[in-house]
């Protein structure tokens, strides 16, 4: 008889659903936010030139770009298997690649052979640089792929706005590219200004933006639930933030080696229309859409809500269970999901919100459900008489049920 691999003993163990480990990674430029569960000893736990820990990834198959002292498998998640008192971990990205079609279903893995999108907690404690993602096009001129991206921002984990809860988006109607293009020239000059033709717009938890490639941004300090393309490629156009220098090497980062030096080549990267805008807000900001009326759903023991459903390349969904209830909810794609609150029952496993976790340890919060184990059902129970179970749920492209 064949001796079964590890993934598929953890596909089958699950039924359809896989159990991940909490993926914890560091960036040396920031200064964590404090709010993603993370034990307060181990925010550093890596040392200080790696820098705090202020990002968790989800169903994440792609690496880290941490610089040279990224640790092994930085950014990929784990899958989790347990039998026999014995715990044994492989990569949802070695998953992926051995299951195919019969995790992720056929549909994704025919068109990318991969996983082609994940999502993570980011937890700054200020803002980020006004910064840019290139476009398919324009990343593939580094060998990567585009990255469009979106926010959400989960009650749950925002018991504090930090240093500077809004986040600038594009820029301001009436400027000029010569007027962009000399911020960029002034980039090792000190404070380059570029925040000076932009706006910003105060974060609300509970709501969410849609960022595509070309537009630029400047993250606010809100802790953010970022669903992403499977694509870590950026440059950062602003020179000064929280009085922090930004290093001109990040300028240059997704430019192709014989465009080092050429503003003009930054200055393409930019989707001039797109940033120009004067509807911004209304274009870019999403307010949750019911996926079915609640007023259907309630006596059902539920709520779902769509929180990302401006981009082609992935979604996003919140699904609330009310106390005591049991439901059964379907989809027609797979998924991973990290719940925010409550505990209970998913499938086979246990399930429980942790109100701290240390590094290494081990958690029942994050799960990847195959597209089989999603169309045939996922059934939660809520065991608690008072508190919500409330789950994110994160999804490639092409979801059918993501009609707008």
């Amino acid at each position: 008889m064949e001796k079964l691999s590890l993934a598929q003993k953890a596909f089958d163990q699950g039924k359809g659903i896989l159990r991940l480990a909490p993926n914890w990674v560091p960036r040396s430029f920031c200064v964590p936010g404090r709010r993603i569960k993370l034990h307060p000893d181990d925010y550093y736990v890596l040392g200080g030139e790696r820098g705090g820990i202020d990002e968790r990834w989800f169903s994440s198959t792609t690496p880290a770009k941490n610089g040279p002292l990224t640790g092994e498998n930085e950014g990929l998640s784990q899958v989790v298997f347990e039998d026999g008192g014995k715990t044994q971990q492989v990569l949802l990205r070695d998953a992926v690649n051995e299951l195919k079609g019969q995790l992720i279903g056929e549909r994704l893995w025919k068109e990318y052979q991969s996983w082609p999108m994940y999502s993570k907690f980011f937890d700054n404690m200020g803002p980020l640089p006004h910064h840019i993602h290139h476009n398919d096009e324009k990343a593939a001129l580094i060998g990567q792929l585009g990255k469009p991206e979106a926010y959400y921002f989960p009650p749950q984990v925002n018991n504090h706005g930090g240093d500077f809860p809004y986040t600038f988006m594009g820029i301001a109607p009436g400027t000029t590219k010569e007027q962009i293009k000399e911020c960029l020239m002034n980039f090792t000059k000190g404070d380059n200004k570029i925040t000076n033709y932009s706006q910003a717009y105060r974060l609300q938890p509970g709501t969410g933006w849609d960022v595509p490639p070309g537009l630029l941004h400047a993250p606010g300090s809100l802790c953010t639930y970022e669903p992403q393309k499977a694509s870590d490629v950026f440059a950062m156009y602003q020179s000064l933030v929280n009085e922090a220098i930004v290093p001109e090497v990040l300028l240059w980062n997704g430019t192709p080696a014989d465009k080092i030096g050429d503003y003009d080549a930054l200055m393409d990267v930019i989707d001039w229309e797109l940033n120009v805008d004067p509807n911004q807000y209304q274009h870019r900001f999403m307010a949750p859409v019911p996926v079915r009326p609640f007023e259907q759903t309630k006596p059902q023991g539920y709520y779902e809500t769509w929180i990302c459903y401006k981009s082609d390349a992935f979604g996003a969904k919140e699904l609330t269970v009310l106390p005591g209830k049991t439901v059964t909810i379907k989809d027609n794609a797979a998924y991973g999901m990290i719940l925010m609150q409550g505990h209970g029952k998913l499938g086979v496993w246990d399930i429980d919100t942790p109100a701290l976790i240390r590094y290494g340890q081990l958690t029942n919060d994050e799960f990847f459900i195959s597209e089989q184990a999603a169309k045939e059902g996922v059934q939660i129970v809520n065991r608690s008489e008072n508190d919500p179970i409330v789950i994110l749920k994160h999804f490639g492209p092409g979801n059918p049920d993501m009609v707008f």
